[in-house]
């Protein structure tokens, strides 16, 4: 993710160059890395918003079918440590955190295994490689549906439309713990006004079409656009909301 923020950094500002990311690359990683490449404020310019998308916490066959809730995982997870570990799609990431804000707020030490990304997260916790995974909704609903892993929980506000019968963490009693990201489109640090709108304006009519939406939902992913001002002040939520988790949790890429 940092390499292509950086590889934008400095490109040119006519609109030839756009970078679609992930919000964690500028809402966490500031806040994870003591020295980084990139200024999450002053080397992009906000276009519009992508896409947005949920986090689910699964359980495999390692985990016994009589956990069916987040409170039931925990209280095995307690009952059992040696075997209270959980993966993500990288250390540092929004599910890597999820885990561990899961963790505390159940009084358990759960270890995480970070992967290079969610399919071999998945993999393994299909296999009984590992007890459970946190990841986005999206990577877990073909073996869910296939019955071969258990969703346990969901981070949104409300319900995800991709797993409509897995309750929210907060229905479950986990008030603070309502999380998703974003994916955004972001033009060079300094890209004019008209520049900035005229890849606004093409980007707003591309994730209205039913194509470009049903053909993202595959992923889990719902399309949605902004405008660059929305999107603006969305990460400058995003980053502030995440600095006092991560300093919290006390995680820094650099140990």
């Amino acid at each position: 993710g940092q390499i292509a923020v950086q590889g934008m950094k400095g490109a040119a500002t006519d609109g030839s160059v756009l970078l679609l990311t992930p919000a964690s690359m500028l809402m966490i990683y500031p806040h994870i890395y003591k020295k980084l490449a990139y200024d999450a404020f002053t080397d992009v310019t906000a276009v519009s918003l992508g896409c947005v998308f949920d986090f689910g916490f699964c359980v495999g066959p390692a985990v016994p079918d009589s956990v069916k809730d987040i409170k039931g995982f925990l209280a095995w997870a307690k009952a059992n440590p040696d075997k209270a570990n959980y993966g993500s799609p990288a250390a540092g990431s929004v599910p890597h955190f999820i885990g561990v804000l899961l963790g505390q707020a159940g009084g358990v030490d759960l270890k995480h295994v970070s992967y290079r990304g969610s399919a071999p997260a998945v993999a393994d916790l299909v296999a009984g490689q590992i007890q459970a995974v946190s990841a986005p909704v999206g990577e877990f609903t073909q073996q869910a549906n296939a019955g071969k892993i258990r969703f346990l929980g969901v981070s949104g506000a409300t319900r995800s439309r991709f797993a409509p019968n897995v309750p929210t963490f907060a229905e479950q009693g986990y008030k603070d713990l309502v999380f998703s990201e974003w994916f955004g489109f972001f033009a060079p640090g300094g890209t004019p006004a008209p520049v900035v709108m005229r890849a606004n304006t093409a980007l707003r009519a591309a994730l209205a079409q039913k194509d470009v939406i049903d053909g993202i939902a595959v992923m889990g992913l719902e399309a949605k656009s902004s405008t660059p001002q929305e999107l603006a002040t969305l990460l400058k939520e995003s980053y502030d909301r995440w600095g006092p988790i991560v300093k919290k949790i006390g995680f820094t890429a650099d140990s």
